[in-house]
């Protein structure tokens, strides 16, 4: 094999393995339909792993969309409307959960604050439409008394990248969309070491609306209230 298929055969040899060490049954629960328990849009991201950061082995459990910046929303002819890939479960597979998963130095949060500070969008046009859609957000939060501005850019881009977790989670509870009954958490995935020193902690920042680290860890089981942190609030 060429070079050139170095990937293509790296690929193939990785789902070798992955069929050789699946039980036989491993897909008998799901295989007439899903019922996933939680959705989870997540930042298309390659160091982002969407099930394995919750130890998930079995299939079915959590439905994965992705996209640049982890949104939650879309635009229809102008309209800001609920992302198919989040609705879907929720309408369709009974799920009643929904998580909007950030992660510290996101490069699509990165891009809006490039722009909303002045830089050109960083291109091509299928990247331009999803940081487009992102700048508002940066604005209104360099706007708000939650993100020191004027702080190294490291810093105030991981806080916006906590404030974009609450912006969005904040849209799908006000969604007509959205059943009332449907819980919506929002976490920062750190593999950087920002909020804390465990790397790969998916860190709560919002439950149902609610931001306060203390008030969330008295909502939680007390072995895990090291798993909620801010750096807004």
């Amino acid at each position: 094999m060429s070079a050139d298929h170095d990937t293509l055969e790296t690929l193939l040899a990785g789902n070798e393995r992955h069929v050789d060490g699946l039980p036989e049954d491993y897909f008998a629960d799901v295989q007439a339909g899903q019922h996933p328990d939680v959705v989870t849009v997540c930042c298309s991201d390659s160091r982002v792993p969407q099930e394995r950061m919750w130890g998930v082995d079995d299939p079915g459990t959590v439905f994965t969309p992705s996209n640049i910046g982890n949104q939650v929303w879309d635009d229809d002819e102008g309209e800001q409307i609920v992302d198919g890939g989040m609705l879907y479960p929720i309408h369709h597979a009974g799920t009643d959960v929904a998580a909007v998963v950030g992660h510290t130095g996101c490069g699509a949060v990165t891009a809006a604050y490039q722009v909303a500070t002045g830089s050109e969008l960083p291109g091509p046009q299928g990247v331009d439409k999803w940081v487009e859609m992102l700048v508002p957000v940066v604005e209104e939060a360099l706007e708000s008394d939650l993100v020191d501005a004027d702080a190294d850019e490291e810093t105030v881009i991981n806080q916006l990248v906590e404030y974009n977790v609450d912006r969005q989670a904040r849209f799908l509870r006000e969604s007509d969309d959205v059943p009332e009954d449907v819980d919506v958490y929002g976490f920062v995935y750190d593999f950087q070491g920002i909020y804390g020193n465990e790397h790969g902690r998916t860190y709560l920042v919002n439950v149902n609306g609610e931001t306060d680290p203390d008030a969330i860890a008295d909502l939680i089981p007390e072995e895990y209230e090291t798993a909620t942190d801010s750096l807004l609030y």
